[in-house]
């Protein structure tokens, strides 16, 4: 049986590379800078009468904010133009992020997509979900044998 001297530092270099590529397959970008893309965070809460759906989208207005609503589903899509802008010391330094971004996000259960309530400030917007009737007076008996 042969020796092999253990070499701990080439280990962690291979362990390094293997998770930079794995998170570089995870990581979705933007297509055209390959930043990082913008998805916004949700918040769900469901409840006996309707779903509450919160989004992050920070810096935004809301005219460059489009909501569609299915009875299945709520899109979210928009233009994000952001600019950062700081100085100190005698020096400014600016930053700019472009680019467009959609979600897609199902519900858990039918919705009337024509009574959606919505509301948007200080970059979150809430969106009130009413349950469709025949959601809200679902009773599915069990039969045991």
């Amino acid at each position: 049986m042969a020796l092999i001297q253990w070499q701990p530092f080439q280990e962690i270099e291979s362990l390094q590379r293997d998770m930079n590529r794995l998170f570089d397959r995870l990581v979705t970008t933007d297509g055209e800078s390959n930043r990082p893309a913008f998805i916004p965070a949700a918040e769900i809460e469901e409840t006996s009468d309707a779903i509450q759906l919160s989004l992050e989208v920070p810096g935004m207005d809301a005219k460059d904010i489009d909501v569609q609503v299915s009875a299945e589903a709520v899109s979210i899509s928009g233009d994000r133009k952001e600019e950062t802008k700081t100085e100190e010391k005698g020096m400014t330094r600016t930053e700019f992020h472009y680019g467009r971004f959609q979600r897609v996000i199902p519900l858990p259960t039918r919705i009337e997509n024509t009574n959606v309530k919505a509301d948007y400030k200080d970059g979150i917007l809430k969106l009130t979900l009413p349950k469709a009737e025949e959601e809200k007076n679902k009773i599915v008996k069990v039969n045991l044998s």
